[in-house]
């Protein structure tokens, strides 16, 4: 229910004539009431769902009202027009007579009629307490509708698709008839795709991994799909942020903030929510209704929105690493970091004048992607491309969504929609294939040709005239949370198939693992570390009372990739014996050459120090 009340001198209204067939019979057309307050009200759809409950808390409102303005005289308005979302018309009758009913015994009320075209004049008293709106959502129980699910939403679950896979030289197949017998990883993404099962049935590897490694583990105190990090975990994590901001900003995005709350009856918003496919979070504050961004498209539009605009100052490419982003993501489909309700999206919208500018600045932010998925570690051959896109879109534009597919090199998915049901015709996503055989979308870029107008951004185009850009929603690298996920699935495949389980270095918490032979070395180790440190690499020192053997274990069960025995031979000559991860043979190399090693291969990536104790037996243990 949609809810707007004001403290008024008078107001005035007169019953004109019958808006639909089941108006009430009415025995006066016209009254009056001086110092009142005035309750419009508009019941929506999931009112019907427990009209008791809305009864109840509109009195709620309304009392507190009459607690404010000290009056007792209320006007109760039936007004349509505060929705675009009614409720049907004998539950309306039911909620409104029942309102009635319940405030008469406290207070003095006059009831407009329900079902009349009314006119209607009053004079609203300016104060600061004169002006009262809300939203009143009954709560879900059972099988009733969760009215936090957006319209796009409902109707993504419905809505019917065309299935093809587009080959490397752009020609159409029908999805049966392709043969995937040379891509294995996409025909598990297709059937996935097709068959929209999103639920899990058993825990997915990197689950394991991100505990054991002390990287990621669940929250009990906190709602299911929001998670604490640990030292080494929070290095990555920030890592990984700090490189693909690097890269938009390379690129040219402009950065910004924006809040994480907001108003769930801004009617730019509302509106914008039911045309984006997610569960949002709802939070309460000051008997007001707010809810928690599951993207930085609110701020960054509205923003937009205020902001004066040229032609020349297009594509704007504005930025924000939104930390964090929230979808209340169904409880059966919650699986570790791949499926969260509580994560990092770097998100960089760009406005352009037209679709012609749109689809230029989309090939840039295509190659963008690209280069930003296989800089965080992963390899082409580990995801594939999946295109959205509505039927008219490609017929005109075919051209641009077969470039798309030869840019990947391989052979892509096609969903095709008969009819545009959300805000953009065409949208990319790079998705991993894990080992249950479940596909995550990483990067992504839509061509949104509605929220232009929707939030009334304007620019100033070369003729003079104000026009509607073009935006673009990309994220280069998709949810952050999701890349640790993919990382770890990836180096699971891996160890699978023979090979050797790893993080790319960059990313390793520890880089160096430097164990003493005795405590004789330890100095000795202790200066080897630190010069390793210098050069900008996380290096430390197993100086824990334990065997050898049980150090180089635990060194190789922490995926370390470098480790350096030192004794009485490597602190005279300098000489040292590492142990690389992967390779069966040690190397000989003094200090300088190893430090060259991997400076050359970190070469352009961020980086940070430590992110505990450079002693592990001064470390704690997070994950007994």
């Amino acid at each position: 229910m949609r809810v707007l009340l004001l403290h008024t001198d008078y107001l005035e209204f007169e019953a004109k004539k019958k808006a639909v067939k089941s108006a009430e019979e009415i025995a006066e057309k016209v009254s009056r009431l001086e110092e009142c307050i005035v309750c419009f009200m508009s019941v929506e759809k999931p009112d019907e769902t427990d009209p008791d409950y809305v009864v109840k808390e509109l009195v709620k409102v309304i009392d507190g009202m009459v607690e404010q303005v000290k009056t007792e005289n209320i006007v109760i308005y039936p007004y349509a027009h505060l929705s675009s979302n009614l409720g049907s018309l004998d539950v309306a009758q039911k909620i409104l007579d029942s309102t009635f009913n319940a405030v008469n015994e406290k207070y003095n009320v006059v009831k407009a009629p329900f079902g009349w075209y009314k006119s209607f004049e009053l004079k609203c008293k300016g104060h600061p307490l004169s002006e009262l709106s809300r939203t009143i959502i009954p709560p879900v129980e059972g099988g009733k509708k969760d009215v936090s699910e957006s319209e796009a939403l409902n109707k993504e679950d419905k809505i019917k698709s065309e299935w093809y896979i587009m080959d490397v030289d752009g020609e159409l197949h029908e999805f049966s008839k392709f043969n995937f017998e040379n891509y294995p990883k996409l025909k598990k993404f297709a059937v996935y795709e097709e068959s929209k099962n999103r639920a899990v049935e058993k825990s997915p590897p990197h689950i394991d991994l991100m505990k054991r490694l002390e990287l990621v583990d669940y929250e009990p105190a906190s709602d299911p799909g929001n998670f604490r990090y640990y030292p080494k975990g929070r290095m990555i994590k920030a890592l990984l942020e700090t490189f693909v901001t690097n890269k938009i900003l390379d690129y040219g995005g402009v950065e910004v903030e924006t809040p994480i709350m907001y108003d769930l009856n801004h009617p730019t918003l509302a509106k914008y929510l039911n045309r984006f496919p997610a569960r949002q979070y709802m939070v309460e504050s000051e008997k007001k209704k707010y809810f928690l961004r599951f993207a930085a498209c609110f701020g960054q539009f509205l923003m937009a929105h205020d902001a004066t605009l040229s032609y020349r100052s297009l594509p704007l490419r504005l930025y924000e690493l939104a930390r964090y982003a929230f979808r209340r993501e169904k409880s059966g489909e919650l699986t570790g970091l791949r499926r969260l309700r509580a994560f990092t999206m770097p998100d960089v919208h760009a406005l352009c004048t037209d679709l012609d500018q749109a689809m230029n600045e989309y090939k840039r932010r295509f190659q963008l992607s690209l280069e930003t998925v296989e800089g965080v570690g992963l390899e082409k051959d580990d995801f594939e491309l999946g295109i959205r896109v509505t039927k008219d879109f490609y017929e005109e534009h075919k051209e641009f969504v077969q470039y798309l597919a030869k840019q990947f090199s391989k052979p892509v998915l096609i969903e095709m929609w008969s009819e545009r049901i959300f805000y953009f015709l065409l949208k990319y996503e790079f998705n991993f294939i894990d080992s249950l055989d479940k596909a995550s979308a990483l990067s992504t870029d839509q061509i949104d040709v509605e929220n232009g107008f929707t939030y009334d951004i304007k620019y100033t185009d070369s003729d003079g005239e104000n026009k509607h850009p073009v935006i673009l929603h990309c994220s280069p690298s998709g949810a952050i949370e999701r890349v640790i996920y993919a990382l770890l699935e990836k180096a699971h495949l891996d160890g699978e198939m023979g090979k050797t389980q790893s993080l790319p270095l960059w990313l390793s918490p520890t880089q160096v693992r430097v164990i003493p032979v005795n405590d004789k070395f330890q100095d000795d180790s202790l200066k080897l570390a630190q010069k390793l440190k210098v050069s900008g690499i996380r290096a430390d020192v197993d100086d824990r009372n334990e065997s050898m053997g049980k150090k180089v274990r635990d060194a190789s069960r922490e995926w370390t990739p470098y480790i350096i025995v030192l004794g009485e031979r490597e602190a005279e000559t300098g000489l040292l014996s590492v142990r690389v991860r992967g390779q069966k043979d040690q190397v000989q190399m003094d200090v300088e050459n190893l430090i060259s090693i991997i400076n050359k291969i970190v070469d352009g990536k961020p980086k940070r120090p430590l992110p505990l104790p450079i002693l592990l037996s001064k470390r704690p243990i997070f994950v007994g």
